[in-house]
Order: C-alpha cells, then structure tokens, then sequence
C-alpha cells in the first residue's frame, strides 16, 4: 500500500465525506421542525457544527476503512456510512404521513444542493492559477460532488431505514405501510449483502446515477 496515497486520499476526501453525512441529518431535523416536531431542536441536532453529528464508526472509522481497503486492493468500492440519526417523533408532525416523506426526503435534498456547491467550488479551482492551493481545492471538490452523489442515492434505495423506505411507507396504503415498517429490522442486513464486495450489486445499479448526475452538474457550472 502506498502510505502516500493513502494519506492525500483521506485528506481530500475527510470534509467532504463529513459534512456530506452531517448535514445530511441536520436537514432532517430543519425540516422535522418546520412541520411540528421540536425534538431535534430541543436536543440541539439543527446544527452546521459536525461534531453534534459525528458517530465514530459510521462517520469516521468505517468510510475510513472502506477507503484504505479500496486503495489496498486497487479495485472500486461503495463509500458506506452514517452519523447520528436525528431524533424525529413522527407523532409530533402536524401531518404524520405526508409530512415523514419530507422529512426523510430532505438529507437527499441536502446532499444534492451540495454535490452543486462542490462544484461551484470546483469551477473556481479551475479558473484559479494552478497553485499549492487551486489544485487541493479542486481535487476536494471532485470528491464532494461524487460523495454527497452517492450519500443521496445510497438515502433513495427505498429499504427500511433508509429515507428512500421512509417515503415509500409514506406513500403506501395504511396497512401495506405497517407490514412494510416490520421489515426494517432486516434493512441493515440487506444493505450490507448489496454492498458487500466482489458483487457489489447495489454500486452496480447505483453508479451509472451516480456517474450520469456527475456529469450533469459539471456540464451545467464548468
């Protein structure tokens, strides 16, 4: 392993990769209090400050890992992690059942809107004199584009309990919506297998999105 590259990697990819996760959960609880819901907000979860966010494996250890082994192993992998979930007492929405499908569909939303910020960032690296500066810049915000790319869709696979399963139950029949809510306690295990390498079937169905939405948002700020 080049300890080298292994180190300009996590460099690069570090603040992407946390605030891609944070955010994410802070949306959640923005839009949780906009429709009712103060819990998140009491608790102090509506925060731009990562560190209220952060969960040791699922934040740092485990993006970590995937990202050394990756680069150990020279083959393609699906970045995978999580912070602390917001709380959000569903009760509490003004409107249970429409209102959870805003709420879950926020931390997608929040990543898109950064993927295009990233890349506004990344069109100043490219009209920046190449330096010690424009080039770290813009090889971070390539890494932010395609992290929170793959954060939102990765949130969209409609499995409980990710916000993809939280909008589909939303949108389900009352009944169906509660036999669909009691498989959530497989969804980890499920995702799990999808990822896990050499099939890798969720990155397979997941990266040509991926790869397509990456090239939109250049095309439209480059």
């Amino acid at each position: 392993m080049d300890v080298n590259n292994l180190v300009q990697t996590v460099a690069i990819y570090a603040l992407p990769v946390l605030f891609a996760i944070t955010l994410h959960e802070a949306a959640h609880g923005y839009v949780a209090r906009h429709f009712g819901d103060l819990t998140a907000h009491a608790q102090g979860r509506i925060s731009l400050n990562p560190l209220r966010h952060i969960d040791l494996v699922g934040t740092i250890v485990l993006p970590l890992v995937i990202l050394v082994t990756t680069i150990a192993a020279g083959t393609g992998g699906f970045l995978f992690g999580w912070a602390k979930p917001v709380p959000v007492n569903y009760s509490a929405l003004r409107k249970p059942r429409q209102h959870m499908a805003w709420v879950a569909a926020a931390g997608p939303a929040a990543n898109l809107a950064m993927a295009v910020l990233w890349a506004l960032l990344l069109k100043l690296a490219v009209l920046l004199p190449e330096n010690d500066f424009s080039v770290p810049l813009g090889l971070m915000a390539q890494a932010g584009i395609v992290v929170n790319l793959i954060f939102m869709f990765l949130n969209l696979v409609p499995i409980l309990p990710l916000d993809g399963g939280r909008i589909l139950a939303s949108l389900l029949p009352h009944r169906a919506a509660w036999q669909y809510a009691k498989l959530e306690r497989f969804g980890l295990v499920v995702l799990i297998l999808l990822i896990l390498p050499p099939l890798n079937l969720l990155g397979r169905v997941l990266n040509p999105l991926i790869d397509a939405s990456d090239a939109l948002i250049r095309a439209m700020v480059l």
